[in-house]
């Protein structure tokens, strides 16, 4: 089904969906795209997303959605919405069932023409050693009574556990830890869920990824990150908060419902339901999201180590030798309360990102020292054929996106219609004539994940970096992929 709403252009990059479109619209919804893009979004309906969006109480500004939208729960996957602090609302469709699905980043020193030769070998030790597929359970034995620390203390714990080192902390959004997050608001079941997951990839659009740098566009933000050269090795890990984080979100959906019903809050779609950030319901959600995001971040810790050992396994050189160092950690399925300018004045809201990354500019205190000068990486894959970006933040982010840029390439197709459109076969031999060795867990894994499913990852970019929302530093290309 097709929308068919007023759309208004703005620019070569921006779209709005005016006010007066709904009278619950409490501001106008923009979605960034060029006059290409456009075509493709309208066709999957998300539009309509983007503007419920905006009837939800307490939203400051405009709902936004960015070139990567495609139909979600709720939300619109590529949506972006701040809720004042006081008088808004929080709403688990704006974040997501997978509480900080999020990419990680790892240079190395070694070069394309020195680990192609052996990717094989490199992506069956990773296959071996990190937990992927439907199901998947991780390799280390976390005792039940573990759980509740991972869930507070996240990425920490892991390093504690020998999972990683110190200098990973810093390279990660929040360093790795949320503060306000409180076990005791996650259900029994939830745990239940996470415990054997815990350092495992999963299975949908999650993925391992070898990649050499093809290109760099900004070498003084590109040297700051760790990429030094084209031709340099990278390695990038995609995952989240796994059957945990699932049900965080499934728990606290049927809260909101109840929440919805009691305080009689009219909305233009159920699956917004949502409660005020201020209310027992909103606090209580907000801490148990918080711990999912914990669980992601501890989770990716862990692979990371495993990475870590298995080029350790095939090169025979320490992780230390190669250079195998964070870059970064972000998270794009996320709210945080952060503190913007809107409006002239200074404002705390809850900035609800799904399938949005957050992209601060230089000098912003969130952003790492080391980094600081240059501002925030972002960190940006596209199809598992096509590579990824590492984008910075920019001033404009700040002023127009609270900070916000795209996620991924974001999808053209259902994975229904991904199954029924390609074959394990032609994907492979597809990727295989690109220089791509690709292994995945399930047939089913790797059809849905069809480079066809997705959008151009080329056009994304251009529209994010046409629209100010971020500067690009580097284009990495694959090697060698696994897939959940």
């Amino acid at each position: 089904m097709g929308w068919n709403g007023p759309l208004e252009q703005i620019d070569a990059y921006r779209w709005m969906i005016p006010r007066s479109y709904k009278e619950c619209m409490n501001g106008d919804a923009v979605i960034f795209a060029d006059e290409r893009m456009i075509r493709s979004i309208v066709s999957d309906n998300s539009p309509e997303q983007a503007a419920n969006v905006a009837c939800l109480p307490g939203i400051v500004g405009r709902s936004m959605a960015m070139p990567d939208i495609h139909w979600g729960y709720g939300f619109p996957i590529g949506g972006v919405a701040a809720m004042d602090a006081e008088e808004g609302v929080i709403s688990p469709g704006g974040i997501g069932f997978d509480i900080n699905c999020g990419v990680r980043l790892l240079t190395t020193a070694l070069r394309a023409e020195e680990v192609a030769p052996r990717i094989r070998e490199l992506i069956d030790s990773l296959f071996h050693a990190v937990p992927a597929g439907v199901g998947s359970k991780g390799v280390a034995d976390v005792a039940a009574d573990q759980i509740d620390r991972i869930l507070e203390e996240g990425a920490e714990w892991a390093v504690a556990e020998g999972y990683g080192w110190e200098e990973d902390l810093v390279r990660t959004e929040e360093g790795g830890r949320m503060g306000n997050a409180d076990a005791s608001k996650v259900s029994s079941k939830a745990k239940q869920r996470g415990a054997p997951q815990v350092g495992s990839l999963g299975s949908g659009n999650h993925f391992l990824e070898v990649d050499r740098v093809e290109r760099i566009f900004d070498p003084a933000a590109a040297k700051a990150f760790g990429l030094v050269e084209e031709g340099q090795v990278t390695v990038s890990i995609h995952c989240g908060s796994r059957g945990c984080g699932h049900q965080i979100a499934t728990d606290y959906l049927q809260v909101m419902e109840r929440a919805v019903r009691a305080r009689g809050l009219r909305l233009p779609d159920r699956q917004l339901a949502c409660a005020p950030v201020t209310s027992q319901e909103g606090q209580d959600y907000h801490a148990a999201m918080a711990c999912g995001a914990n669980y992601a971040w501890a989770n990716r810790q862990m692979i990371m180590h495993w990475v870590r050992q298995s080029f350790e396994h095939v090169f025979g050189r320490s992780a230390e030798a190669m250079g195998m160092e964070l870059v970064y950690d972000v998270a794009h399925n996320i709210a945080k309360l952060e503190e913007h300018v809107y409006e002239g004045r200074r404002r705390k809201v809850y900035v609800h990102r799904k399938g949005a990354t957050r992209a601060f500019p230089a000098g912003h205190p969130e952003v790492p020292a080391i980094y600081r000068s240059v501002g925030q990486p972002v960190l940006i894959p596209g199809d598992m054929g096509a590579g990824s970006y590492v984008l910075v933040g920019t001033e404009q982010a700040m002023r127009e996106s609270f900070g916000s840029t795209c996620h991924g390439a974001g999808r053209l197709m259902s994975r229904e219609a991904a199954i029924r459109s390609y074959s394990v076969k032609t994907i492979v031999q597809e990727m295989e004539a690109k220089g791509i060795y690709l292994r995945g867990s399930t047939k089913d894994g790797i059809q849905e994940e069809a480079p066809g499913a997705y959008k151009d990852i080329d056009d994304v970019i251009r529209v994010v970096v046409g629209a100010g929302l971020s500067r690009p530093v580097a284009k990495l290309t694959p090697i060698g992929v696994m897939k959940g």
